[in-house]
């Protein structure tokens, strides 16, 4: 497939849309939308037997929402020019929403966000050896939450419908993996 024209539709400091016209190999011709995001870290903090749970309420889908910490760089930072590595962003999200700060970060994988849809990819962290700090929400955040969840209550969350988060099912999957791997 070659791309033979791209226009911007709409862009704010989070997302753009673009559409692409494209021709594909059999000459015929057509347009996608893609929509652009910055990439984000999504950090599993474990300990004991369970993890780090986040909830907040998320707009596009008019309710709360549990999920595994993550996030990206604030448009304010990125604006400033704040940045660093995908463990500094892993890191920095685990901070601010939960507080907790990790002896040791482990890289559990690198994941495509929607790629039908979105150029948005995002890095998976198992964060351990854990301790409490205060937490450093954005405003959007203000409504955030932070609990405990045993490993037994996060399965039964995601049986029921209570843990419905793509990106942190997806994370939760990349984990059950590397133990396997041990």
């Amino acid at each position: 497939m070659r791309t033979t024209g791209s226009r911007e539709v709409y862009r704010n400091p989070w997302i753009r849309l673009r559409e692409d016209t494209v021709e594909r190999a059999d000459g015929s011709t057509g347009v996608y939308s893609v929509v652009e995001k910055p990439d984000f870290a999504l950090v599993i903090a474990a300990e004991r037997d369970g993890f780090w749970l986040v909830e907040q309420f998320r707009h596009p889908v008019a309710r709360r929402a549990w999920e595994f910490p993550q996030g990206t760089w604030s448009s304010e930072a990125l604006t400033s020019g704040t940045s660093g590595t995908p463990e500094d962003l892993a890191r920095a999200e685990l901070a601010e929403e939960t507080g907790l700060r990790a002896a040791r970060m482990a890289h559990l994988g690198h994941l495509d966000l929607a790629p039908g849809l979105s150029t948005q990819e995002f890095d998976v962290w198992l964060a351990t050896d854990l301790t409490p700090g205060p937490t450093a929400r954005e405003a959007t955040e203000a409504d955030m939450v932070a609990a405990f969840a045993t490993e037994g209550e996060l399965r039964a969350m995601a049986r029921d419908g209570r843990f419905t988060d793509g990106p942190s099912l997806a994370a939760y999957a990349l984990l059950l993996l590397a133990r396997e791997g041990r």
